[in-house]
């Protein structure tokens, strides 16, 4: 049985989630490929043919325009980071984790990403949830609540939900007059 607080953390994610589900039913490679302006990061296939995400750090300012597959990207380095760090003892570097190549294949990595999350969350008590030791390993973040913390993810997977919709609402409507 969950607690009460877990139970609240768990809707939210499933609220999230459906809003994701809605704009991945017609996700296909090419748009989550088509760059909306110029100056734009997204994934591609580097040398080995692994499917790497265009980043820097510091972060430029402006920062650049994203397509969908780096939005997709950026939910599974964050949430495989998350995973990694509250649940598995630690996560790959960001370097390490590359898009899947389609977006049929990231769909199922997000899905999986998401049921693993929500399996820890449903085993969480009271405790786990008002302590920072599984956070503490954390990139970002480490001296957070594990509550704070999968507040968080949910909020920045709506975020991330939300880019992803304007970035499918201006990619069908750029060629209509």
């Amino acid at each position: 049985m969950t607690v009460p607080r877990t139970e609240l953390l768990l809707r939210q994610l499933d609220t999230a989630w459906a809003l994701f589900e809605y704009h991945l039913k017609d996700l296909d490679d090419a748009a989550c490929l088509w760059e909306p302006a110029p100056h734009c990061w997204t994934v591609r296939p580097d040398e080995r043919g692994r499917w790497t995400a265009d980043w820097q750090a510091p972060e430029p300012d402006p920062l650049p325009a994203v397509t969908i597959g780096w939005v997709t990207w950026h939910i599974g380095y964050w949430w495989t980071t998350v995973l990694g760090h509250c649940f598995r003892g630690g996560a790959p570097a960001r370097e390490e984790i590359a898009w899947p190549g389609s977006a049929a294949a990231a769909a199922a990595w997000l899905g999986g990403l998401k049921d693993a999350w929500r399996a820890e969350l449903t085993r969480l008590t009271d405790a786990d949830l008002d302590s920072a030791e599984r956070t503490a390993g954390l990139p970002w973040g480490g001296e957070m609540t594990l509550a704070d913390v999968a507040g968080w993810v949910t909020v920045e997977l709506t975020k991330n939900v939300a880019e992803i919709g304007l970035l499918r609402t201006l990619y069908g409507a750029r060629n209509r007059t």
